[in-house]
């Protein structure tokens, strides 16, 4: 892939990425804010993260093996391509009936278990969610086995409009969580009708009907058991927590640890752009034997998260406090000491961005499946030690722990695989820990001013202003290279 593509990519993965994340702040701002109060918050978030672990078992890694079975061999193989995703979708469409299935079953048993009489009815809506939601995901990661990000860009873009428009409309009219849980029901439903006309029109018709073997279809569900192994430990990361904090709390701090999660997961849209982007290179520079040039295209994809979010890390820990309370009111202050400890994590999450699936497209699932199940089940751990002492803190807490180490793994794997130049990534983490401290103390002498919502707008405006010309001078980035590439 040409760094041409990986750019072109990248800007229509992050035009897409950003407007979901507009939209999804515009969607956190109304709800929090105008539309739920902050239990209700709680109770709908809570809800759509049970559907999000019971998705797992909707995939079982499906999707991103026959991803990289159709990055492989759609050049070398091109008439096993129409066995690959028949296979893929028969096996995605029998277990998102069973598990959809297990869902509505089983609901009253959610409740009783999590005390919440409310999801005994939520949960019909949330099987809906679920099916839209897997089948939503299976398009959008075909796309990129097919090394077209752009076609995963826009359902993603429509997703994220359509959501923002059904669950602002159905809340208005006073259906309350039902009415918001209903809008991304069919924000999800729309984008996967639309996915499918895509991948039947423009893949699945243009690759002849050969004929795939059963060996072939061994070799994905093989290959899908430690895709599933790490994604099961990526929904435990990310998920799990906070059906935790409902366990073990009240829905309103699950609002408070959602709200901070939410944030934190707003800012890594850059990085998440430029991985999903980045990494379907890796698999054809393995292919062609060029793992120097792969190695190259990583540190340098390192070098630019570390000088972002290093300090965005650093500038969200000094205003978590007034940003919370001025956007979203006093009610939600719960929330900022979560926001801050969770900037740490911010720093992992982009490292792990740019890693992850890079380390998937070489062929690397299994060592970074053991590493994840390890940590995920350690954070699981953590969090049930530390919720009852701390709160939402503790499990704030528990995830940067357990996510950082995971993080260090997953570049240690790569570096096996690829030899990195260790010094590089030394200097990059120096000068970038540097430009964060520095900014840092400009920020900080500005804070006493940061009292009502237009001063804290100027004064991260005047932090994002040091960040800027401190990158500029330590001459790590070249802006008029930058803006020529992305231009």
């Amino acid at each position: 892939m040409s760094t041409k593509r990986i750019i072109e990519g990248f800007k229509a993965t992050f035009g897409a990425r950003l407007l979901n994340t507009v939209s999804n702040g515009l969607l956190i701002f109304l709800l929090a804010g105008v539309l739920l109060t902050p239990d209700e918050y709680g109770l709908l978030f809570l809800v759509i993260s049970i559907v999000t672990v019971a998705q797992l078992g909707s995939d079982l890694g499906l999707a991103r093996s026959a991803a990289r079975y159709v990055s492989d061999r759609k050049e070398t193989d091109p008439g096993t391509v129409r066995f690959v995703l028949r296979t893929s979708i028969r096996y995605r469409l029998l277990l998102l009936g069973i598990v959809a299935g297990a869902l509505l079953v089983g609901r009253d048993l959610i409740a009783a278990i999590l005390e919440t009489p409310a999801l005994t009815t939520l949960l019909v809506v949330g099987a809906l969610y679920l099916c839209a939601l897997s089948l939503y995901s299976y398009h959008q990661t075909l796309f990129q086995g097919f090394n077209r990000v752009e076609l995963s860009a826009r359902i993603e873009v429509i997703n994220s409009v359509g959501r923002v428009i059904f669950v602002v409309a159905f809340t208005a009219l006073g259906f309350g969580v039902v009415g918001a849980l209903f809008g991304y029901v069919l924000g999800a439903g729309i984008a996967t009708v639309i996915g499918a006309v895509l991948l039947y029109r423009q893949f699945y018709t243009a690759y002849p009907d050969g004929s795939g073997s059963r060996s072939l279809r061994n070799r994905i569900l093989e290959y899908s058991v430690p895709l599933t192994a790490s994604q099961g430990a990526n929904v435990l990361d990310r998920q799990i927590d906070t059906v935790l904090v409902g366990y073990f709390l009240t829905p309103v701090a699950v609002s408070y640890y959602v709200l901070g999660k939410q944030i934190s997961e707003f800012v890594t849209v850059i990085s998440g752009s430029l991985g999903f982007s980045i990494s379907p290179s890796f698999g054809e520079q393995k292919a062609t034997e060029s793992l120097e040039r792969a190695a190259r295209i990583y540190e340098t994809s390192l070098q630019y998260v570390l000088l972002l979010y290093m300090p965005a890390a650093v500038g969200i820990f000094l205003v978590a406090d007034p940003a919370v309370t001025l956007v979203f009111g006093s009610e939600y202050a719960g929330a900022a000491p979560v926001l801050q400890v969770l900037g740490i994590y911010i720093v992992f999450q982009s490292i792990t961005d740019i890693t992850t699936n890079s380390l998937d497209y070489l062929g690397r699932a299994k060592a970074r499946a053991i590493a994840k199940g390890v940590t995920s089940v350690a954070n699981v751990g953590l969090n049930v030690v530390l919720i009852p002492i701390y709160g939402v803190v503790g499990a704030a807490v528990a995830t940067v722990v357990t996510f950082g180490i995971y993080t260090l793994v997953n570049v240690y794997v790569m570096h096996l695989e690829l030899s990195l130049d260790l010094r590089r990534i030394v200097r990059a983490f120096g000068a970038a820990g540097g430009i964060a401290a520095a900014m840092g103390v400009a920020v900080l002498s500005l804070m006493p001013y940061a009292s009502t919502l237009p001063t804290l707008v100027g004064v991260i405006a005047a932090g994002v202003v040091v960040w800027a010309g401190l990158v500029v001078l330590s001459g790590l980035v070249d802006p008029r290279e930058t803006v020529a590439q992305l231009t």
